[in-house]
């Protein structure tokens, strides 16, 4: 018996008799030219989950997505300098999953965020709003959390309906379904707002929202009986005055619950490692906060793209993120040329610079303006590195 999940990117939900797992599968769809870099993760309900990989998080099992979309960056050289300037965006998501009965799963589940951090969570197994993030916690305002636990329980009728009905459409009477929904705004601070809102069935895309239409897109022949109904009844200005209103209202509420957490900057620890001449270098970053990072390479300080893999930015359990670039390169390559890993994030505040010729291997350098910082690989990194910090003189502002 196999179950479809909404591929955003594609993932698969596998039912064995008695255990049910999820196979996360990380691919690019069209969802990514929307939010830019797509990733999909399993959170669990409670603090405390089990890390399995990067992605997955195991305790009681609830399907999420989530975008983020890619931070717009521009790049100056000038005096040898590359400039990043990152806007600041902020979003709120709701994501929500029903399941048909008869599974261990929740018939339904929900999960908001706010910039990625999971703020509240809810299933139809424990029945209650968990409040997650410390920011939630401590905030006063407890008839709004009344009032978004009332709109919980409405949208797990909700989905439920939809997902019966979307079955009838199917001619499907049996069987593991599985309805997703997610809507989504965002606020950048110039004031400019977006919305989107999208629904998957089964692992296949159902219905999206175009906001610039007014109309609802329609992947799927049997998506079309609800397109037209709701096109006709007005549903899309109703949702339409949602995203744009009422979740961007709630948006900048929260944004002034949570902003010494959100608003905070913690640059990453940046590592390079290679099992061997023979494996590919991995440039890895972790521990930055907020998630938008840059990592490239450089061979004899020219720009390389070529052999070039750059893995999905990915949460790590205390809230702030990792992401890891990898070059594939012979043994004779890295003998021949110098290679250099740049990577760009807002949160660097000091200057590191180890430039002894003793020690022209290692190149760490981070920069007040620009945030970014080089790390220069060759074969003898790791030994000149500890070179470096006893024989040297660096300069640490």
């Amino acid at each position: 018996m196999r179950a479809g999940v909404w591929r955003f990117p594609p993932t698969a939900l596998h039912w064995t008799p008695r255990i049910a797992v999820f196979l996360l599968q990380l691919e690019k769809r069209w969802i990514s030219h929307i939010f830019g870099e797509a990733c999909a993760r399993l959170y669990p309900p409670n603090v405390g989950g089990i890390s399995l990989n990067k992605n997955i998080y195991f305790n009681k099992l609830v399907l999420i997505f989530v975008f983020e979309r890619k931070t717009f960056s521009v790049k100056i050289r000038q005096f040898m300098l590359m400039v990043f300037i990152f806007a600041a965006t902020h979003y709120l998501q709701f994501l929500l999953t029903g399941v048909t009965p008869g599974t261990s799963f929740p018939e339904f589940s929900a999960v908001g965020q706010l910039d990625g951090e999971q703020g509240g969570y809810y299933d139809s197994t424990i029945r209650t709003v968990i409040l997650k993030a410390d920011w939630v916690k401590k905030s006063k305002d407890t008839e709004h959390w009344k009032m978004m636990t009332q709109r919980i329980f409405e949208d797990q009728q909700l989905v439920m309906e939809r997902l019966g009905n979307i079955m009838k459409h199917f001619n499907q009477t049996e069987g593991v379904h599985t309805v997703q929904w997610v809507y989504r705004c965002e606020l950048d601070d110039d004031g400019s707002k977006r919305g989107y809102m999208q629904c998957g069935y089964d692992g296949e895309d159902f219905l999206s929202l175009d906001l610039n239409s007014l109309s609802w897109i329609a992947p799927v022949p049997q998506a079309l009986i609800t397109k037209h109904k709701w096109e006709e009844t007005g549903h899309v200005l109703f949702q339409k005055h949602f995203l744009l209103n009422e979740c961007i209202g709630w948006l900048q509420k929260y944004v002034e619950y949570g902003r010494s957490t959100l608003e905070r900057k913690v640059p990453p620890e940046v590592s390079l490692f290679q099992k061997d001449s023979s494996f590919p270098v991995v440039c890895h970053a972790t521990g930055f906060f907020p998630k938008a990072v840059m990592i490239s390479w450089q061979k004899n300080g020219e720009e390389l793209n070529e052999d070039v893999e750059l893995r999905e930015t990915v949460p790590n359990q205390d809230g702030t993120f990792q992401k890891r670039s990898i070059l594939t390169l012979s043994p004779e390559e890295l003998k021949n040329n110098k290679y250099t890993c740049v990577v760009q994030h807002e949160g660097f505040k000091k200057k590191l610079q180890v430039s002894d010729p003793l020690c022209f291997p290692v190149v760490v350098r981070v920069c007040v303006s620009s945030g970014y910082v080089y790390f220069l690989y060759t074969p003898s990194f790791c030994f000149w590195f500890i070179v470096c910090l006893f024989v040297n003189k660096y300069t640490l502002i």
